[in-house]
C-alpha cells in the first residue's frame, strides 16, 4: 500500500502556464437560509428572484467552464423540443446519434434539432438572429428555405427587441415564429436567443 500525503485546501497547486484559479461562486447565506424557510409564495418569489441574480452574476463573469455548461443546457432545450415534437429520443439518444454519426451523414431530424440548439450555445445572439443565422437554423430543423419569410421575420425581430418587458418579448417570439411558418419549435429557440441577447 502506497500512501500519499493529504493534499491541504489552504496549499492549491496550479499547473504550470495554467490561469490563476479564481475564487469559487458562493451563496451568500442569508440567500440559502431564505430558500430553506420560505413559507409564503411572496417569499419564494423573493427567494427565486435573487437566486436568478446571483446565477446571472456568476454566468456574466465567463468562466472557462461556462462553454460547456451552455452546450449541456443546449442538449436539454433540444430534448425538450424533441419531446414536444412527438418523438422518443432523451438527451442520451441525441448525444448518441450526433456523436457517433458520420461526418456527411444525416443525423435525422432529432439529431439536427441538437445540432440549431448547439450552434446557439457556440455562437453570440448578434451572429444568431441575422438572416443568414436563422436561415441556417431553419433548414437544420428541417424546414425548406423561405429567403421572404426569414427576411421578415429578421424584421420582426428588431422590432421585438425594443420591446420593455420580457413577456412581450417571448411571446412576439413565439408568436412571430408561428405567423411565419416556422412552427413554435423555431419559436422556442427564437425567445431562447433574444433573451440571451438581452
Amino acid at each position: 500500500m502506497i500512501l500519499r500525503p493529504r493534499s491541504s485546501p489552504h496549499h492549491a497547486v496550479q499547473p504550470l502556464g495554467a490561469a490563476p484559479i479564481g475564487p469559487m461562486a458562493t451563496v451568500p447565506s442569508w440567500l440559502r437560509r431564505a430558500v430553506e424557510t420560505a413559507q409564503t409564495l411572496e417569499d419564494a418569489a423573493i427567494a427565486a428572484g435573487a437566486v436568478l441574480g446571483a446565477l446571472d452574476a456568476l454566468v456574466r463573469r465567463q468562466e472557462r467552464w461556462a462553454g460547456a455548461w451552455r452546450q449541456r443546457l443546449a442538449l436539454g432545450a433540444a430534448a425538450a423540443t424533441v419531446r414536444q415534437a412527438g418523438r422518443t429520443e432523451d438527451e442520451a439518444a441525441l448525444r448518441v446519434t450526433v456523436l457517433l454519426t458520420r461526418p456527411g451523414d444525416d443525423v435525422g431530424p432529432a439529431g439536427r434539432t441538437f445540432l440549431a440548439w448547439r450552434r446557439q450555445a457556440a455562437r453570440p445572439p448578434e451572429h444568431l438572429l441575422t438572416e443568414a443565422g436563422l436561415s441556417a437554423v431553419h433548414e437544420e430543423l428541417g424546414h425548406a428555405g423561405d429567403d421572404d419569410a426569414v427576411t421578415d421575420l429578421v424584421d420582426e425581430i428588431g422590432q421585438l427587441s425594443a420591446a420593455e418587458g420580457v413577456v412581450e418579448l417571448l411571446s412576439g417570439a413565439f408568436a412571430s415564429a408561428g405567423r411565419h411558418g416556422f412552427g413554435r419549435y423555431l419559436g422556442s429557440w427564437l425567445a431562447d436567443a433574444m433573451l440571451a441577447q438581452r
